[in-house]
């Protein structure tokens, strides 16, 4: 397996983790307080989002190939750092709130 394809899988499977982790808050938001409930679903829905642009970005960059494939990995990248702070962000929520 090449550089790109050891790439590509590890960036998957993070993906993967994360939409599992996103499951599980979704199960925590619905078991909150109705007041909490209004906040939680907001960033479950933010970190949906992320995580499908994530995805788009990730099939995006597995069909590049040659040298495009550097820039569109840095193109990624500034996604993927996007998609970890909402990542953070939302699992402090769901801890400060849950």
């Amino acid at each position: 397996m090449n550089d790109k394809e050891l790439y590509q899988q590890k960036k998957q499977t993070q993906l993967n983790e994360w939409k599992s982790g996103m499951i599980q808050l979704r199960t925590q938001a619905l078991a909150a307080r109705a007041h909490s409930q209004v906040e939680l679903n907001k960033h479950v829905k933010l970190l949906e989002a992320q995580l499908e642009e994530g995805k788009i970005k990730l099939a995006e960059l597995i069909k590049t190939t040659g040298s495009g494939f550097e820039t569109a990995k840095k193109g990624f990248e500034v996604t993927w750092d996007a998609i970890i702070t909402t990542v953070e962000d939302t699992t402090a929520k769901f801890k400060a709130i849950a």
